[in-house]
């Protein structure tokens, strides 16, 4: 039998028709089922009745709102469920957001503008390394789970593992640690920035609130300790620790260098199809711009815009899906997906992931058309809603107003009318 991953904290038991939504639902689930819908009126309970599906599935769960304030609410109450669980909250990270564009009836190019939160990127940051190094996870999503996330396995791999008595030598951990994107300070640390006085490293990860500080002695780690970074008091000692990159989009020297390869290629290809159709100044703005483009790549390893070069960087072929916060959930031996998704108010949340990637496309193709970005720009994108559902395996959605999709494929809706208070 698998060991317990999940302890649902409630003073309450479940009451009204909670229980027999929970029995069917989990019967459901351990038959196989792949969509389910539970049918549950406003104030019957259904955040309560899906907590306890989750304790008693026992597999990883990402529970999907359609806004960033649901998401909040769900997470604060999953929160208060598993507290001795890893509840995490994954939403766009930008408290302002203009995208790139162009207005050819106005001539007007319109450049992205973005401000990014720190707290929520922190808190994206926690999502997926908690994916990575646990199994008791819950994660609470907006539906910009489904965008571009860099790839699990290079996250994964860039990682640092460090255990008290390790022997490593002081100038390859420094240099590990600007090869995975840390900048090395000697000011005040920030997330995803380090220093070094003598034989002792003081790190702050993209994830933790808390200085990571790491003792050397004749070569050998000999304290790994975790320090308030404003009372600079120690509050916990470790024996092994795990340092992940600051950024989830990791490329090393070697797939820069042929990305910028591949890239010229692509531009050569775009030059002499604008030239044959007599395109002139498209031909001239794109090859100046990716030309520019590629200057930065050749000496920061960066540009303005690098995610228009996503496909390029991962080595991913034309049309072939991103990869997203779903590529970082665990698969079973066949590698089917093997964790629980559950779809909250699914009748606003399933049109807007179909929706998603038509209107991000329609936006890129005039980009493209009009020479402001190659075509492979159109691959830093949303998942297809097709594509979407090879990503997920057993879907409870609840909703009081479900859509046609979930009647459609649900094996079986499960009502909850009567509330736990009578």
């Amino acid at each position: 039998m698998n060991k317990k991953l999940f302890k649902l904290n409630s003073p309450y038991l479940p009451a009204g028709d909670q229980l027999q939504a929970i029995n069917k639902l989990v019967a459901g689930l351990q038959r196989g089922d792949n969509f389910q819908t539970l049918l549950g009126v406003t104030g019957s309970g259904k955040t309560f009745t899906i907590a306890n599906v989750i304790e008693q599935f026992n597999k990883p769960a990402l529970v999907i709102a359609p806004n960033k304030s649901l998401a909040a609410q769900l997470y604060r109450e999953y929160k208060n469920f598993f507290p001795e669980n890893s509840v995490n909250y994954f939403v766009s990270y930008y408290d302002y957001y203009q995208p790139e564009a162009y207005l050819p009836t106005s001539d007007t190019y319109i450049e992205k503008e973005a401000m990014i939160n720190e707290e929520i990127d922190r808190l994206r940051h926690q999502a997926t390394t908690a994916l990575l190094s646990r199994k008791d996870v819950i994660i609470v999503a907006s539906v910009s789970c489904i965008y571009s996330l860099g790839v699990p396995s290079n996250y994964l791999q860039a990682a640092i593992h460090l255990s008290v008595g390790d022997i490593i030598n002081r100038n390859d951990l420094i240099k590990q640690l600007i090869k995975i994107q840390f900048t090395r300070t000697k000011g005040e640390l920030i997330r995803g920035t380090f220093r070094v006085r003598g034989e002792i490293f003081e790190i702050m990860t993209a994830s933790d609130t808390e200085i990571q500080r790491i003792e050397f002695y004749n070569h050998k780690i000999k304290n790994i300790l975790l320090i308030d970074p404003l009372t600079r008091k120690i509050t916990q000692e470790l024996q092994e620790t795990v340092i992940f990159p600051p950024k989830h989009f990791i490329s090393n020297l070697p797939a820069i260098e042929r990305a910028i390869k591949d890239i010229k290629a692509e531009l050569q290809d775009q030059l002499a199809y604008f030239r044959k159709k007599g395109l002139y100044l498209e031909a001239e703005r794109i090859n100046r711009r990716t030309r520019y483009d590629l200057e930065m790549l050749k000496s920061l390893g960066y540009c303005h815009g690098i995610e228009n070069y996503s496909r390029h960087l991962l080595g991913k072929l034309p049309g072939e899906p991103p990869e997203t916060l779903l590529s970082y959930f665990p698969k079973d031996q066949q590698q089917k997906p093997d964790y629980l998704l559950i779809v909250d108010e699914s009748h606003i949340t399933i049109p807007q992931i179909r929706g998603m990637s038509e209107g991000d496309r329609s936006r890129k193709e005039i980009l493209v058309k009009y020479g402001w970005r190659l075509p492979s720009a159109l691959d830093n994108r949303p998942l297809k809603f097709s594509e979407f559902l090879n990503y997920i395996n057993q879907v409870i959605f609840t909703s009081a107003t479900p859509g046609d999709f979930e009647l459609k494929h649900s094996k079986q809706i499960i009502e909850q009318i009567i509330r736990p208070t009578g």
